[in-house]
């Protein structure tokens, strides 16, 4: 009888924790449930296309260039900033890309680091006028979306350049080899998958553990279970499709790269917890001893170095530098950063979340486009679904006061 109370009340405990958990992380199991909604939604509407392999791996080329960019804007928006200029800046190194290997004959070993390079200075140009001049970031890069659109045209003198290397192309549409020597399935793709998955996991576990050996349990057991095998899973799976028709995309390798990078730096180092502090509260950030101009700078430093890189990727993939490339990519950047559970007023989101967005909208123009919606009606629901994103995190905010 005795043990049959202390269960009763133990369920009753831990039952107050699984809810307090859900309200406040409502946000973050929000937009994965509506991602996993909105891929089941599509499969069923497109009769199985969108799922199919050949079909996800365009997904994932055509929206790479979004995702890299995603992530440099969070740290831009999570600062209490934001960046109208990456589009442009996009085009402008897609552009000198092509002027540099196409016309100048420059080897493809001297080009990257070069465009990497001039992206890294755009963005602490603009960086250096909102941190240290205390311009509204909104003007400065308005500004900078300008001009480089307009050096773009200059660049290109208002036509196409192109076709690139070979090998520069594979920046984009490359894959990675079977190093096994199977055709299909590519096994190597099978086996990156397991790893990662696996990798994935023991972190998870080892983090929870340590957690625990501080009495600190942030996260019911059942939903730390059910997260990490959901995650886990489907990267086992979408590698499994994958390896059934080419592999695994070079430019796929490039963002779990960064994704795992950045996830690091903003969870696990000194001045990823700043750019939070930053964001949250400027003032208190700085009587704290933070220096907010250099953290201000190095963010949009380190969006520009992004921008150049999805710069660089989007211009492999066309293979051709046009004097339009880019244009309007800043508003699915910052939709999909929105989307993915960032704040207007800064100080909150994730790298996962700005991924999650990025796939959301990618997602969605690719269903709809399988399904023959026009260019017009895309429009309209993408801004239905931003608007939601925002209602929802206003919602969040009024009823935690």
């Amino acid at each position: 009888m005795q043990q049959g109370n202390n269960t009763a009340v133990e369920q009753a405990s831990e039952q107050p924790s699984i809810k307090a958990h859900l309200a406040g992380h409502l946000r973050d199991y929000g937009m994965l449930a509506a991602l996993v909604v909105i891929m089941v939604l599509f499969q069923v509407l497109t009769e199985g296309t969108l799922m199919r392999p050949v079909n996800l791996t365009n997904l994932l080329l055509q929206n790479s260039y979004i995702i890299i960019m995603a992530i440099g804007m969070l740290l831009v928006i999570v600062a209490g900033h934001i960046d109208l200029s990456v589009g442009s800046v996009l085009g402008f190194i897609g552009a000198l890309a092509a002027v540099m290997m196409v016309e100048w004959q420059l080897s493809m070993a001297v080009v990257v680091p070069v465009c990497l390079l001039c992206g890294l200075l755009i963005g602490a140009i603009q960086g250096y006028w909102v941190a240290y001049w205390k311009i509204p970031s909104f003007i400065v890069t308005l500004a900078g979306m300008l001009v480089f659109r307009g050096l773009t045209l200059a660049l290109l003198a208002g036509q196409s350049v192109g076709p690139f290397p070979k090998h520069f192309q594979l920046l984009s549409t490359g894959f990675i080899p079977d190093i096994f020597g199977i055709d299909r399935p590519n096994v190597t793709a099978i086996a990156l998958g397991v790893f990662a998955a696996a990798a994935i996991v023991i972190l998870a576990a080892r983090g929870r553990a340590r957690a625990l050996q501080y009495g600190i349990e942030n996260e019911p057991f059942v939903f730390f279970i059910c997260r990490n095998l959901l995650i886990a899973g489907s990267i086992v799976y979408m590698s499994w499709l994958l390896s059934t028709y080419r592999g695994l995309p070079n430019v796929l390798i490039i963002m779990a790269v960064l994704i795992a990078a950045y996830t690091f730096l903003t969870n696990r180092t000194t001045i990823g917890r700043r750019i939070y502090a930053l964001g949250g509260n400027v003032k208190a950030a700085k009587l704290s001893g933070i220096n907010t101009e250099r953290l201000t700078f190095l963010t949009f430093a380190n969006m520009g170095m992004l921008a150049a890189l999805a710069g660089l990727i989007f211009a492999a993939r066309l293979n051709t530098a046009t004097p339009k490339a880019g244009f309007a990519f800043e508003l699915d950047v910052i939709a999909a950063v929105f989307i993915g559970g960032a704040s207007m007023s800064g100080g909150v989101g994730k790298i996962i979340g700005a991924v999650v967005g990025a796939l959301i909208m990618g997602v969605m123009n690719n269903g709809m486009s399988i399904l023959g919606i026009g260019i017009d009606w895309q429009q309209v629901i993408k801004g239905l679904v931003l608007l939601a994103a925002v209602i929802f995190d206003v919602y969040n905010k009024t009823k935690q006061r």
